[in-house]
Order: C-alpha cells, then structure tokens, then sequence
C-alpha cells in the first residue's frame, strides 16, 4: 500500500476532487504491488496499445473519435449504488491539538476519506449518495453519477470542512433510522462516526443497523478514533484540562491517576462492540486517524468484491 500522506501535503491541494484523485493513483499503485492486486480489475480505466500485444480490448468506439488505440483494461458496470453518512457533531472535532501533530481530526479525516471514495465510485461507475447528520439530519442527497453531482457532494464535503461546530450532539440512531426508510434501492452504506453516543447504547445502534440491513441494504462502520489518545490515552502526566466537545462539561485531572482504569473500560467497549458487529453480520473497522486513508479504501473494495460476488 502506499504511504501515508501527511496533512501538511494534502493541505496544499487546496481542492477536495483534486486530493481525492491524487490519494486514489497512490491507492491504485499501491494495489499494482500488493496481495490486493486482484481488485485492480473493477477499475474502469484505458491505457495506450502496445504495439504486438492482442488487440482484443481496443477500445474501437474510443478510437473512432481519437483516432488512436486505446486499450479496454477493466472495463465492467455495475448497478452498485453508495451512501456516505457522516457524523457531524461536536465530538468529531477532536482533538483539538491535531494541527499541531500534523494530522487530520476526526472529522477532517472522515471528509477526506469519503472524497477518496467519491473519486473510486466515479471509477468504477457506482452511484454515490451522501448523508450528514448531528442532532438532526443535515443534509441527504439522491443518489447519483452524474458530472453535476459529483460537483455538489465534493461542494457539501467543502462547506463541512470550513465551518467550525460547536457543542452540537450525536443522534446516529434515529439518523440511521430516517436513512433506511428514504434509501428505497439496495444500498451500500458507509458510516463514518465517533460513536459517542453509542456507550452504553449499542442495542439501539445496532437496531438502526439493522433496520438498514432488513431494508436489503449493506452497512460498513468505519469507527473513526484518535487510537494514540481515545484507546491508548497517552497524555502527560500533568493537570489537564478534560473537555466535553458536545456538552461542554470540562474536568480537570492527572491522566496517570485514571489511565489504567479507562484503559480497562474502552477495550470493554471495544469487544462489546466487535462482538455485536459479529452478530449483526455487520463490518466494522477502526478507522485511526494516524494512519492514511489506504485502511478506508482498502476495506471498501473488500465489501464491494464479496457483494460483487453475491455475498454480504
């Protein structure tokens, strides 16, 4: 797979359609030299011919209007159709400090991530909707192919990327709820979320999941964390000032003197919550915000080969 690309070069694009293309030439090349290359195949791409090689998959039509030889290389519809839900409350600005480590918070990060999928949905001529939701439902489009889509989802993913949040609570549950009865054709749905208000909570999540999987859809959680302070809460052992993004209630503590006990609690959680994906036949994947975006696309054309397949 292909490295990681840091903030600070991503940043300089500027433009969410160009970073998106360019993470997704860096994913595909990547898929050229790995144990993944087979996926490559679903790819709707043309090369130039080589001189000897079988003329087979020249692209006639293409040559027609060109009048040069293109070669076919992956070339296969699909009715596929995507859905990107995004979590857009409070919590998912943290952590604040993330500029200074030279990453992505994590809601940045989910917004680059689904711009990455756009670009490989529009490759592989998938229909792409996207939800965006914090205490409300905020945004739901249809979903769509078409050039002038492309544009107002990449215009939507901007506008979240510029505009601050404050104290703003999660409701995934009833979001979820509302998706699975407005998405009336077979789906692939793509959480991207923090899950705060899943603690405690999972039996109600999991339920909105499975409305979605009793409306024919198919959901993949990516459970966006920050794995260096969230699971392995490394912090200096300094007073620190605790703040909770969506309420605002702030606590001031040693973070020594409460580690080893919130350390027990999250990896409780976090078999909780891998076990009930298990049971619900749903994929779940922990999607850390210190690492790139290959994990995200990665786990995508997974699901989308077994679904391709007639599987789950």
């Amino acid at each position: 797979m292909a490295e990681a690309i840091s903030r600070e070069i991503i940043e300089r694009f500027g433009n969410l359609e160009l970073l998106a293309r360019e993470v997704v030439e860096g994913f595909i090349t990547g898929l050229h030299k790995s144990p993944f290359h087979g996926f490559s195949v679903e790819f709707a791409e043309h090369r130039l011919y080589n001189t000897g090689e079988s003329t087979r998959h020249i692209d006639w039509k293409l040559f027609a209007r060109t009048e040069k030889h293109f070669v076919k290389r992956y070339e296969e519809e699909t009715n596929l159709r995507a859905w990107m839900v995004i979590d857009h409350s409070s919590s998912m600005n943290f952590p604040e400090d993330a500029k200074q480590r030279n990453i992505f918070n994590k809601l940045q990060f989910s917004i680059y991530a689904a711009a990455t999928l756009i670009e490989l949905f529009k490759r592989q001529r998938d229909a792409i909707g996207l939800s965006v939701f914090s205490d409300k439902m905020e945004e739901h489009t249809p979903s769509k192919l078409s050039q002038a889509h492309l544009k107002q989802l990449y215009a939507i993913l901007e506008n979240l990327l510029q505009n601050q949040i404050t104290q703003k609570q999660t409701s995934a549950i009833e979001s979820l709820h509302q998706i699975a009865e407005r998405i009336h054709k077979r789906s692939l749905v793509i959480l991207f979320s923090d899950m705060m208000d899943s603690y405690g909570n999972l039996d109600d999540l999991f339920g909105a999941l499975q409305h979605l999987k009793h409306n024919k859809h198919v959901a993949i959680i990516f459970h966006v964390i920050d794995k260096q302070k969230e699971l392995d809460f490394e912090f200096q052992n300094r007073p620190t000032q605790f703040v909770d993004l969506e309420s605002g209630a702030n606590v001031k503590l040693h973070p020594n003197a409460v580690k080893e006990a919130y350390i027990k609690q999250m990896k409780a959680f976090d078999r909780e919550i891998k076990l009930k994906a298990g049971q619900y036949a749903i994929d779940y994947i922990e999607a850390d915000i210190n690492k790139g975006f290959d994990q995200v696309l990665q786990a995508y054309l997974v699901k989308r080969s077994r679904m391709l397949k007639g599987g789950r």
